[in-house]
């Protein structure tokens, strides 16, 4: 087959990338503030959106930013917003939002050294359960992780096919080190990317609830000026979006927020394994780290150690299935994290199988290297 010429390749930071994933998926609206790491996605939106038709605001805060996307999202455009950790820490009223209303709308937040304002040019790992359980309230979400150009493109497109398809508000972990690693990478052609869009309603206006539960568990959303009522508010509502005390309502109503995404469960829950069809020793590892671990576990292999990789993509759900098969399979699990060990918690949870987690941390905004997850691994071994 002859070679493609017309797709474009190019040498593109983490944070561009983002930007050309969530155009191929269909953005069309961005506000959000500038903050470190992760300011490229704005100010490469703020020239790429226009140029598509879509709209770039800079507010004056990222509680505002959030606002300013769920409100496009309920008009119909498909919507993000891009911060860090402060940032992400002003967002978190708003999204809680998102999760009641069931607005579709994806965050990416770049994460660096905290707390507070921290370490705003360094790497860390430190919002990972901030991003399940940021906002109050027992509330369904979707969070994913990138470690590559590769998949800062193709997990943007992801994130806006399960945010519109499960109406939920999904968010993407990026970090320092992957926001500005530049990296080769071909443009898919258009036709070439998947896009999910929203279910609009197929009934009369004068049918329509814009709450009622069907067979997906994810109600068909109209936009705001199509002629279809809406009532949107932050309190638990009825299938018609109008406050209710009612038990019979209130109950199915939060069940059916979280079981929508209980279904979706095989979509969602994504994970990569390398080396692992005969490991011993198995490594979890997201972000960044996963691209030391890779190495780690090749840097082990050449020593003869039974050593191999589980990068984990979706965070929360977390990937039960994947993560339990892996721990029963090895005799030592080993968790590298730039944080103070918030995934291996999870792994820790779900570990029935006595296999013993060895946790490895950095807090100090630098990287993990290969070589200190190879000294891990040969010390299990």
């Amino acid at each position: 087959m002859a070679a493609d010429n017309s797709k474009k390749r190019l040498l593109l930071q983490g944070n561009e990338a983002i930007v050309y994933g969530a155009l191929a998926a269909g953005c069309r609206f961005f506000a959000g503030y500038p903050i470190t790491p992760a300011t490229e996605i704005s100010e490469l939106l703020s020239v790429k959106l226009p140029q598509a038709g879509g709209t770039f605001i800079q507010m004056e805060d990222e509680i505002a930013s959030m606002g300013a996307v769920i409100g496009a999202s309920l008009a119909g455009v498909k919507a993000m917003t891009a911060t860090s950790g402060p940032g992400f820490s002003l967002i978190q009223e708003n999204l809680g939002y998102a999760c009641i209303t069931e607005v579709p709308c994806v965050i990416v937040n770049v994460m660096r050294g905290g707390p507070s304002t921290g370490l705003p040019t360094n790497v860390a790992q430190g919002d990972v359960l901030m991003a399940r359980w940021g906002t109050h309230g027992d509330h369904p979400i979707i969070v994913l992780a990138v470690s590559s150009v590769s998949d800062c493109f193709s997990i943007t497109v992801r994130a806006f096919n399960l945010s519109e398809k499960y109406r939920v508000p999904v968010i993407v972990l990026s970090d320092e080190i992957v926001a500005h690693t530049r990296e080769c990478f071909t443009l898919p052609n258009v036709d070439e990317v998947r896009v999910v869009d929203r279910i609009g309603p197929n009934v009369p206006p004068e049918w329509y609830k814009p709450y009622a539960a069907n067979n997906r568990g994810v109600p068909d959303m109209a936009a705001f000026g199509d002629g279809y009522r809406h009532h949107v508010t932050g309190l638990v509502h009825d299938e018609r979006g109008f406050p209710t005390q009612q038990p019979h309502e209130i109950e199915p109503f939060l069940m059916r927020l979280h079981e929508k995404i209980t279904k979706g469960f095989p979509e969602i829950m994504l994970s990569k394994s390398y080396l692992m069809a005969d490991a011993e020793i198995c490594v979890f590892a997201y972000g960044c780290v996963a691209r030391s671990a890779l190495m780690a576990v090749k840097n082990a292999r050449a020593q003869g150690i039974k050593a191999g990789l589980l990068q984990l993509i979706t965070l929360f759900p977390v990937p039960r299935k994947e993560i339990d098969a892996a721990l029963r399979q090895c005799r030592v699990a080993i968790v590298p994290e730039l944080n103070m060990g918030q995934m291996s918690r999870e792994i820790n949870r779900i570990n029935q199988s006595g296999t013993r987690i060895v946790k490895y941390n950095r807090i100090d905004g630098q990287m993990i290297a290969p070589d200190e997850i190879t000294k891990q691994i040969i010390s299990v071994s």
